[in-house]
């Protein structure tokens, strides 16, 4: 036997009731693995009884193999594990042959299967109320894993925790949606500061009427506000001014417009994505400008609002949505002389569901100001100089679309606040509970500025909305764009008076409606049946936190190991969540498909007749326009560079052409108009 062993590195010994583990070790690899069982003599405990183990047998070998083998080890260690009384016995035993053992710390996991793996306090993994080697709390963890269909990139996630905290039951816990904050904590989005000089408000040149209007409320402007005025903001300078959510933006866009109006230089028109970012952008101008200039809303395209309120076109400030200010311009409704256009939300263009309207808006709008400015000169070509400002928080890659625009950049990288990126797992049933006790906690918090913390909860449907808002313990709404104005608007006070700890939201508070929350919580990671883009993802999670409000914004990803919302959808919530962390932002990026081409070509040529290349020419992305055109014709739309009443339907509603046909169809066969509804609603669900 001694023979076939050679030298022993280390024998390792593990008590398991009356018998002992051994192991023999050479370079970390086992040799053999055996029984050993001791017996009673008059010189003390001996080796009474030796097996080797050999596949699923032993072999019995005689005991004073044992011994000769253990004067050949190089050391002999033993399990802590085993306890003090078969410690002292072995080495009663050992000392009776002028050999000494070590008590190591190892892996109980490895010493029951004959495996030494001596652990220390920096690699001991807690489990079960001991500890094991990380190799074997790997291999637990890995077990668990299976059981929840964990991708591989949660799974390496959690794997680290594993190791960096060293305990798997917190770990495991975090499979059920425990909140450890310890280990929900992806990472801490810090403040940031960026030196700018601050531009007093009295040194601005602006109109009295607006200069008052500052001066009672700032001593100097926030950076990124005093960046755009150095900037040439109040000189009529085009800009694309890109900055973090609550950093001001929003000022810039309406000193330049009121100054310029009450200088007699032109209208504002202030554009966002949404109905209730336009209604309460309408709300703020009409109590804070009213007694300077008449204020009007036109979304959609309805010329009178829910309330009754009609717009006005002749109002000295419109408030719109880029639909409602499109379908002016394809209708072709005077809307007075522009002096400045501010497009918020403008990263909307790399949307590919509405990306394309905002570009053709863009482009109609600027040829409808150039126009106008035309014919008032006498026909002269100078542009009488309407200025452009385009804001956002999320831009991939500003400098290329302030080239594209042609805007000078203004990009200010500050954050007000910390925020804090928490990821934690929760199946769908769960994930209720775990927001619950995360609103509940928050909203018991009260910043040093005496405000109690608010959670904005974005889920992918209307219907999501109320069902989860009604499980919530604390007072809580959902809000979307399916609830009537009077009831978004009793939302939007009583969160701004702090009577609800919570709104249950889709995605339309992530373009900007002012709700000063200070915890973000997504119950998922998708609009309607598409995984959220980075620049999504970032523009919800920068509503967490307001430096006027808050200390700090907290932000949880709640995940569904290997859940998914239809099976066109690729990958897992999971792996999109650590996506979407670790992602960087995607470079607006215009992509034309046939249908999209189409209709911006159509709005063109409706709006504009034989200047549509003109304006194609201008947009954004690369519209392919002779083969849009050739479609427009054999569709029927156009008449060469005219619409036909039928194309001026199509563009009037914002048709894309199947639908257009579907319905068409329908009309030709005396189909109910609800049944044409239903196969239109069927055909986008195919889709």
């Amino acid at each position: 036997m001694s023979q076939q062993v050679g030298r022993v590195e280390t024998l390792f010994v593990h008590g398991v009731g009356d018998e002992y583990l051994v192991a023999a070790i050479r370079d970390g690899t086992r040799l053999f693995h055996a029984r050993l069982e001791l017996g009673t003599t008059d010189a003390g405990p001996r080796p009474a009884a030796f097996r080797i183990k050999e596949g699923s047998g032993e072999e019995p070998r005689s005991p004073d193999q044992f011994v000769e083998i253990a004067r050949r080890a190089g050391r002999i260690r033993i399990s802590e594990q085993t306890s003090r009384r078969d410690r002292d016995a072995i080495r009663e035993m050992l000392s009776g042959y002028q050999l000494d053992a070590k008590t190591v710390r190892t892996c109980r996991y490895c010493a029951s299967a004959g495996r030494y793996s001596p652990i220390t306090s920096e690699t001991a993994i807690a489990a079960d109320g001991e500890t094991i080697c990380p190799d074997c709390a790997r291999t637990e963890l890995e077990r668990e894993l299976a059981h929840h269909d964990v991708s591989s990139t949660a799974g390496d996630r959690l794997q680290e925790l594993l190791t960096e905290v060293q305990d798997l039951e917190r770990v495991v816990n975090l499979l059920s949606g425990h909140l450890d904050p310890d280990l929900t904590k992806f990472d801490e989005m810090s403040a940031t500061t960026e030196s700018v000089d601050p531009v007093p408000v009295g040194d601005l040149d602006l109109h009295p009427g607006m200069g008052e209007l500052l001066d009672d409320r700032f001593e100097t402007l926030l950076p990124v506000q005093s960046l755009a005025v150095h900037g040439g903001a109040l000189d009529g300078e085009d800009q694309l001014v890109v900055s973090a959510t609550a950093t001001g933006k929003t000022l810039i866009g309406e000193m330049a417009g009121l100054d310029r109006l009450l200088r007699g230089e032109g209208k504002m028109l202030f554009l966002v994505p949404l109905v209730a970012l336009a209604n309460q952008k309408y709300e703020d101008f009409s109590d804070e400008y009213g007694h300077l200039a008449d204020v009007t809303i036109r979304v959609g395209a309805s010329r009178v609002r829910g309330d009754g309120e009609r717009f006005d076109p002749d109002a000295d400030i419109v408030v719109g949505t880029y639909e409602g200010i499109d379908h002016a311009l394809r209708v072709g409704q005077d809307l007075g002389d522009i002096g400045t256009v501010v497009i918020d939300e403008v990263h909307t263009l790399e949307d590919d569901d509405r990306g394309h309207r905002l570009d053709g808006l863009i482009a109609r709008l600027k040829g409808y100001c150039e126009d106008r400015a035309n014919a008032g000169a006498g026909g002269s070509e100078t542009n009488a100089g309407t200025q452009w400002l385009y804001l956002s928080a999320t831009v991939g890659n500003p400098r290329w679309l302030a080239g594209r625009l042609d805007a000078n950049l203004v990009e200010f990288e500050e954050r007000p606040v910390p925020i804090e990126r928490h990821v934690t797992f929760a199946d769908s049933q769960e994930k209720a509970r775990v927001a619950n006790k995360l609103v509940r906690r928050e909203f018991d918090r009260e910043s040093s500025k005496g405000y109690r913390g608010q959670t904005i909860v974005f889920t992918n449907s209307r219907r999501r909305c109320h069902e989860l808002s009604r499980k919530l313990e604390y007072d809580a709404a959902p809000y979307h764009a399916g609830l009537d104005y009077s009831r978004r608007k009793t939302v939007e006070r009583q969160f701004a008076d702090q009577d609800l700890a919570a709104v249950v939201t889709t995605a339309a508070l992530a373009a900007g409606v002012d709700f000063p929350a200070s915890q973000v919580i997504f119950d998922s990671l998708a609009m309607g049946i598409e995984w959220l883009t980075v620049q999504e993802f970032h523009q919800m999670l920068g509503r967490a936190g307001r430096p006027d409000y808050h200390d700090r914004g907290v932000v949880y990803v709640l995940v569904e190991p290997d859940g998914s919302y239809h099976s066109s959808m690729p990958g897992s919530e999971d792996e999109t969540a650590f996506k979407l962390l670790k992602g960087e932002m995607e470079p607006v990026a215009m992509r034309y498909d046939e249908t999209s081409a189409v209709e911006e070509v159509l709005a063109n040529i409706t709006v504009a007749g034989e200047g549509a290349k003109g304006l194609t020419d201008r947009m954004v992305g690369e519209v392919p326009l002779k083969h849009a055109v050739g479609k427009l014709l054999d569709y029927g739309f156009i008449d060469g560079l005219e619409p036909t009443p039928l194309g001026r339907a199509v563009t009037r509603h914002f048709l894309e052409p199947s639908v257009a046909f579907t319905m068409l169809d329908g009309i030709r066969k005396g189909t109910d108009p609800y049944d044409v509804v239903a196969d239109v609603e069927l055909r986008d669900e195919e889709e």
